[in-house]
């Protein structure tokens, strides 16, 4: 940060951007990413290289965070909201094509707790209907789909790196990949608050100009650096991480097993980032004791999103349809402390409060 102060550049799009753009694009084989201020940014922009018109329907997961749907309402699409899998919150493909339409234009899967939606489903289901495919994997930085990276399967993908993510830009931060050749000229113009300017910088032209729609969606070198700093020890924070994951899970199973809660849904195509640790209870009585016992003891535990389709906002533009899984995970799940310094003594002790 010291180097990106100091270097007389802070506005964006210096040595730092790029160089956290080409780490991506060389670890994980992305066609083309672009850092932006954070994950929203991402995702508004994956919305308008989609090009949707008033009319046009994007499906998208009801449990998931509000600018998952937010980015393409602000694009004039309508939501249609999909129900979770029974297994976990992850967007339940088998009933995806239920609720496609002529009208139908994109697929958002999230990649909960970074774990990797059924990608070949979705995909085939997309192939079909010749419908866009955009990954929501906010939570998803080093998580694998069949030894695919997440971000790589979909056309478009939008990563976060929020305080809140396992690794992050100094607080807000995001990345867009551009895994379709159609988006690549437009997205950096729409980076570039609609203008042609990375290409005239290149060489490409002459002069650079206002050529389409765009924002300011770069972020500032400061930013940048900070994730810079957090990629070179990548390997360092996921390992943590992951001992922390398996210590909740390896102590909490023999509860689980007993049908107090259950854990973690890993599918066997997926792999484990350690974004998250939950537990889904029982009911919302469950759950509402167990976070106020654990609050009693200074544990910070707490639940997650509430069904989108039922929010103040947007409950009367739903279609009606119940999607009682959900539901269910808005109401029974709990997320447990997960953080690069926790320590393993403080799991142990969250999961000695647990059995107790």
């Amino acid at each position: 940060m010291y180097e990106a102060v100091f270097a007389g550049k802070l506005s964006g799009n210096g040595k730092f951007t790029k160089a956290c753009q080409a780490w991506f694009e060389q670890r994980y084989g992305f066609r083309k990413c672009l850092l932006t201020s954070s994950g929203t940014d991402a995702l508004e922009m994956c919305a308008m290289l989609c090009s949707l018109k008033p009319g046009d329907e994007v499906i998208v997961p009801s449990y998931t965070f509000v600018s998952t749907a937010l980015a393409f309402l602000r694009e004039g699409a309508t939501v249609v909201f999909a129900d979770s899998m029974k297994r976990n919150p992850n967007l339940d493909a088998e009933t995806l094509e239920a609720l496609i339409t002529p009208r139908t234009k994109v697929i958002v899967p999230v990649h909960y707790a970074g774990v990797a939606c059924d990608m070949d489903a979705i995909m085939a289901v997309a192939k079909k209907y010749n419908l866009l495919v955009v990954e929501d994997a906010a939570q998803a930085v080093d998580s694998y789909y069949k030894g695919r990276p997440l971000g790589s399967i979909g056309h478009l993908a939008a990563f976060s790196f929020h305080e809140t993510k396992n690794i992050t830009a100094g607080g807000e931060g995001g990345l867009l990949v551009v895994n379709d050749e159609r988006f690549v000229r437009r997205a950096e113009i729409i980076w570039e608050k609609g203008t042609n300017r990375a290409e005239f910088f290149r060489g490409e032209v002459n002069k650079y100009g206002w050529v389409d729609m765009g924002s300011s969606f770069l972020p500032s070198e400061v930013n940048a650096a900070f994730l810079w700093a957090q990629l070179e020890n990548i390997d360092d924070i996921q390992s943590k991480r992951k001992v922390l994951w398996e210590t909740y899970y390896k102590r909490l199973k023999p509860l689980a097993e007993q049908g107090r809660f259950t854990l973690p849904d890993i599918p066997k195509y997926a792999t484990n980032n350690a974004h998250m640790f939950y537990l889904v209870l029982p009911s919302l009585e469950a759950r509402t004791g167990l976070l106020a016992y654990l609050k009693e003891h200074e544990v910070y535990a707490v639940f997650h999103y509430l069904s989108l389709h039922s929010s103040e906002y947007y409950k009367n533009r739903h279609d009606g349809r119940a999607l009682p899984e959900c539901d269910r995970y808005a109401d029974c799940l709990v997320r447990l402390p997960l953080f690069y310094d926790l320590k393993i003594e403080d799991v142990e002790r969250i999961c000695d409060l647990i059995e107790a």
